[in-house]
């Protein structure tokens, strides 16, 4: 069944901070991330979804990441047959509800079930959300200039996780060290924020509308079917790019689960551990503003293949690094029983080393996604495309996710999650370095097209030239 294409003369381009130019509407859904996926995050970063018991919070993101992963698949098809903002929205509104479930149970600590099935619907917003999300944040850019609007994007989305660092601490600064969860103020406080975020969807323009500064249309974005979107994501999972970002995608959340539990989760005092979130993901800010910065500019004319293959090289190197800290601060509580008291952020050289580790945790995070936004967003030009492909990258992500919530919830001994965590991330690298030496290529040839719902690329071909 063939596609319906909207049809709209271009208008001039004359300025960046036009309504409908990539960088107003990037920063946009920056704003909405900031707000829904940047506080659950804060939420989540404290362990155990600010409750002392971590049991029902593990069950509720097993519930959530074990529906992203469907979703997370079918909100790239959910995007090309409703448009960015009716997509967008849907998922943001279920952001406030699993904020309001943690409310709830501290009122209830005997009943899990409105926190699982929160969880569970936040699994369906989540990936329709971020479905919305990487088809914008992928195709909307000039190819020259893509890692610099992921970083735009990384940076306000991970400002919301700052900000819900803060609450927190801030609401129970003077509680006793071992308060058993968060005040009823921090959860409300969330909640807010959340509405907000779900109303600022609303603001999105269709995805036909967007102008780059040179007149060009941003995408060729036409509302698809339901044939052809489910034909289409079931050959994800015989394409050959895919399943090389398979095994990154799987480890780029796997390991929430053990920093936010195990280490921020179990070593902190409860108004510590929200100023640790703070610093966490002002860490991703600064470490998706590097990573653009080096795979926009750091070659000065280098060809984008030079620059992923750099960028894949330069993460690997301190991914090992960060990682062999996490082993040696492991091994202080191998058990995974703390036997001193708990780290406040007052103690001085006792809490510097943990909370290094912790903040260089958030760094390597962004750094590691940001560079697979990237690789993706080089893979093709055309918003249904990059829509499913982020999709699927969401989808196996959260379904890595779901599995290590449950491998948390079992009691699995601590120096074993932290290996397979780095073991994950060991093996992706070279099969991203692979993906960008066979796949990447320049901005004139990467051209992806969709007509009647099939994918048209150019032909692959051996790389010539590494300059």
């Amino acid at each position: 069944m063939a596609v319906t294409a909207e049809v709209e003369s271009s208008p001039a381009a004359t300025g960046k901070l036009r309504y409908n130019s990539p960088l107003v509407q990037v920063s946009l859904i920056g704003l909405v991330c900031f707000c829904c996926p940047g506080m659950f995050n804060a939420l989540t970063g404290l362990g155990g979804g600010g409750q002392l018991d971590h049991s029902t919070a593990d069950n509720a993101n097993t519930a959530l990441y074990s529906c992203f992963a469907v979703f997370g698949v079918l909100g790239g098809a959910a995007h090309n047959l409703l448009g960015p903002r009716v997509t967008l929205l849907a998922g943001a509104l279920t952001y406030p509800l699993y904020a309001a479930s943690f409310l709830y149970y501290n009122h209830h600590p005997s009943r899990q079930a409105f926190p699982v099935t929160a969880g569970a619907l936040l699994g369906v917003g989540a990936g329709l959300l971020w479905a919305a999300q990487g088809a914008i944040m992928t195709s909307y850019p000039p190819p020259s200039r893509r890692g610099s609007y992921i970083s735009l994007f990384w940076c306000l989305f991970n400002l919301g996780g700052v900000l819900g660092g803060l609450l927190p601490f801030s609401l129970n600064y003077h509680r006793a060290a071992d308060a058993a969860s968060v005040n009823d103020a921090t959860y409300i406080a969330f909640m807010a924020f959340m509405l907000l975020g779900a109303g600022l969807a609303l603001l999105l323009l269709p995805a036909s509308r967007i102008v780059r500064d040179d007149g060009s249309r941003a995408t060729r974005m036409s509302y698809s079917s339901v044939s052809t979107e489910g034909w289409e994501i079931l050959k994800l999972f015989a394409n050959w790019r895919m399943l090389l970002v398979l095994p990154a995608a799987w480890a780029s959340n796997f390991f929430y689960t053990y920093q936010f539990n195990n280490v921020n989760g179990r070593l902190f005092t409860l108004r510590t551990k929200g100023l640790n979130n703070v610093f966490y993901w002002g860490a991703q800010m600064l470490g998706s503003a590097a990573i653009g910065y080096f795979l926009d500019f750091g070659f000065g004319s280098a060809s984008r293949r030079r620059r992923g293959l750099c960028g894949v090289a330069a993460v690997a190197v301190l991914g090992t690094a960060i990682w062999a800290g996490g082993l040696a601060n492991q091994l202080r509580y191998a058990d995974g029983n703390w036997g001193e008291r708990l780290i406040d952020f007052k103690d001085g050289r006792r809490y510097a080393g943990p909370f290094l580790l912790y903040f260089s945790y958030g760094l390597l995070d962004a750094m590691f996604q940001s560079l697979i936004y990237w690789i993706i967003g080089a893979l093709a030009n055309d918003t249904q495309i990059l829509s499913r492909y982020v999709g699927f990258y969401k989808g196996v992500q959260s379904a890595g996710a779901a599995v290590a919530w449950q491998i948390d919830t079992h009691k699995t001994s601590l120096i074993s999650q932290l290996i397979v965590n780095w073991a994950l991330t060991t093996v992706s690298y070279p099969l991203l370095a692979l993906l960008v030496f066979l796949a990447v290529k320049e901005e004139d040839s990467s051209v992806s097209s969709v007509e009647d719902g099939k994918e048209k690329d150019s032909k692959l071909s051996a790389p010539t030239s590494f300059h």
